[in-house]
């Protein structure tokens, strides 16, 4: 859960079926009172349509709160830590940043470090697209070590250069505009 719409639709439907939480928070939940297979059935079927699941898989568990610190860090925050990543998901979870990586390893078959860089990029794509930065700002927005850097990275994964992307964004809007 990492939006504040997830956490109102996991505490609505927990009143709905008359379950009493304390807290709801990043992937957890806790509940006052013991929860019936019932209504453990009924919550996981009304999650679901909202595109929200139960897990109960400790693994699973860790994955998905590493998943939202990153994507929360990268796409919602001002400014991204000036500490290492690894520190900060670390201190975040109270894990061993090794555990950490080896689980999502494991089991994202892609190491944190990847996943973080795809989360950059998207947000590289995303701030491209606003036109409200330029290069330079982005890279340094990003914590990246220079606009060479950001430039290489963005080429390898998207397979373009992001000026070329830009161009791409223009000619788009530029054609819709000739219908």
């Amino acid at each position: 859960m990492v939006s504040l719409r997830c956490k109102m639709v996991v505490k609505q439907e927990l009143q709905n079926l008359g379950l009493h939480f304390v807290n709801v928070d990043l992937g957890t939940v806790e509940i006052l009172e013991d929860i019936s297979q019932l209504q453990r059935s009924q919550l996981d079927k009304n999650l679901r349509r909202y595109g929200l699941i139960l897990l109960d898989d400790k693994r699973k568990i860790i994955i998905e709160k590493i998943k939202s610190i990153i994507v929360e860090m990268v796409h919602y925050s001002d400014e991204l830590p000036s500490v290492n990543y690894s520190d900060y998901i670390s201190e975040k979870l109270g894990y061993d940043y090794t555990y950490l990586a080896n689980i999502f390893s494991e089991v994202k078959g892609m190491t944190i470090q990847n996943f973080i860089i795809l989360n950059k990029i998207e947000r590289v794509k995303e701030l491209l697209l606003y036109d409200e930065l330029n290069l330079t700002e982005i890279s340094y927005k990003l914590n990246y070590s220079s606009v060479a850097h950001l430039s290489n990275q963005f080429k390898k994964v998207t397979g373009l250069t992001p000026s070329y992307f830009k161009k791409l964004k223009k000619e788009r809007f530029r054609n819709l505009e000739d219908l």
